[in-house]
Parts: structure tokens; sequence; C-alpha cells
């Protein structure tokens, strides 16, 4: 059972997403990461620990190896549609046991910046870290985000910007949400972004990389 844990979570390291897939050349012809799935789920074990004892495994050595610049913007892609071909199997088993999941992150980029390649890095490796994802997408009003938290009140809001022009309005969404809800977690993110600035309009929390938003949610909300 460790042996396909540990071939799972090398499937979503490298972004073998099954056995068709070419890629990468050195997998050839060998099951990946669906039909890996398909064999834990056969053998009973549970979604949460084919999750949390590969998927997640997996996914955080490529967070890792993104933030040290050993992995790009593709091969991180890459891993990602692996992890989605592992998490179509999974999902109607969590829908029955929504607790599996450790939280729920909102994510979007703020009012004004329609860019979304960042957004979509940290959503891909937040949900594959164990968390449910809800994407607003890009060019979102403080008023969505509040309305969101509102469906969700235990939800962590990440807001993105990679426009300097656009900082004056994830300032002012934060103060929004925050004015909405003191309690309400938000993070901030993006090219132009810094710990200055977030510190500066009461943000919760800043990372320059994906991989620090799943270690600030997994040290605050799992």
């Amino acid at each position: 059972m460790e042996k396909l844990f540990e071939q799972l979570a090398y499937c979503i390291e490298f972004g073998k997403i099954n056995k068709q897939s070419p890629y990468p050349p050195n997998m050839k012809d060998q099951e990946g990461a669906g039909e890996l799935t398909g064999q834990l789920l056969d053998q009973g074990v549970s979604a949460d620990d084919i999750l949390q004892k590969a998927l997640i495994v997996g996914m955080e050595r490529v967070g890792v190896k993104f933030r040290e610049n050993k992995v790009f913007v593709p091969q991180v892609l890459m891993s990602a549609k692996a992890m989605d071909a592992a998490m179509i199997q999974l999902k109607p088993h969590f829908a029955n046991n929504p607790g599996s999941q450790k939280g729920t992150f909102i994510i979007g980029t703020v009012e004004g910046d329609l860019h979304d390649i960042g957004k979509n890095l940290v959503s891909m490796m937040v949900e594959g870290n164990g968390y449910e994802v809800i994407d607003l997408g890009t060019n979102v009003k403080a008023e969505v985000f509040i309305e969101a938290a509102e469906k969700n009140p235990k939800a962590v809001i990440g807001l993105s910007a990679l426009l300097t022009t656009t900082m004056n309005n994830m300032e002012k969404i934060t103060i929004a949400i925050k004015k909405h809800n003191k309690n309400t977690t938000v993070c901030v993110g993006g090219a132009p972004v810094n710990q200055e600035f977030c510190e500066r309009i009461g943000a919760d929390n800043y990372s320059p990389d994906p991989q620090g938003t799943v270690e600030f949610l997994n040290r605050t909300v799992a």
C-alpha cells in the first residue's frame, strides 16, 4: 500500500496524468495518477487517506520546488492536471463526507485587474493540498468577496493583483471586507505586493509564492 501511495505522489510531482500521457518521457506507458487512484479506491483505501498520503505529498514537493525555482509554471500545470485526474475520482467520496477537507479558500483577482495566472497557480496549489477552493475569477469587486464570505463564514479570502495600478483596489477591498467582518482572514499576493503593503492595508498574510499561502492556511485553518 505504501508503495502505491509513493507511486501516486511521484505521478503528481512529475505530472503523469494517466497511462496514455507522454509526459514525463521517463514514465512513458506507465500508469498515471488516474489509474493509481482507481487502484487504491478499489482496494478500499479511503479518499481522505489517498488525498493526505499521496496527493498532498506530491503537491507539497512541487510547491517547494517552484519556490526554489527548480521547476517552472509548465511543470506546475502538468502536476495540476495529474491532480485533477485523481480528484475526479475522489470528489464523489468527499461529497458524502464534506468534513474531510481542511477548510475553504475564496480567491479572486481584484477589481480592475484581469490577470489570472498567479491566481490560478495559487488555486491549484491550495486545492491540491486539501482545501475547497472557490475561485471568483478576475476583476472582482469588494461586494462579491463579501457575499462569498457570508456564504462560507469560516473561509479565508485571497486577493491577487499583478498591476501596481490595482494595488489601491486591493487596499479598498481589504478594508471593506474587514469592515464587514473584522474576523475574516485576508491573504494578499501578486508581483507588486510585499509584506510592508500587506501590513499597511490590514491584511493578515502576504506570501511571495503559492506554497507560502498553503503553509499559512495549514498553520491557521487546518
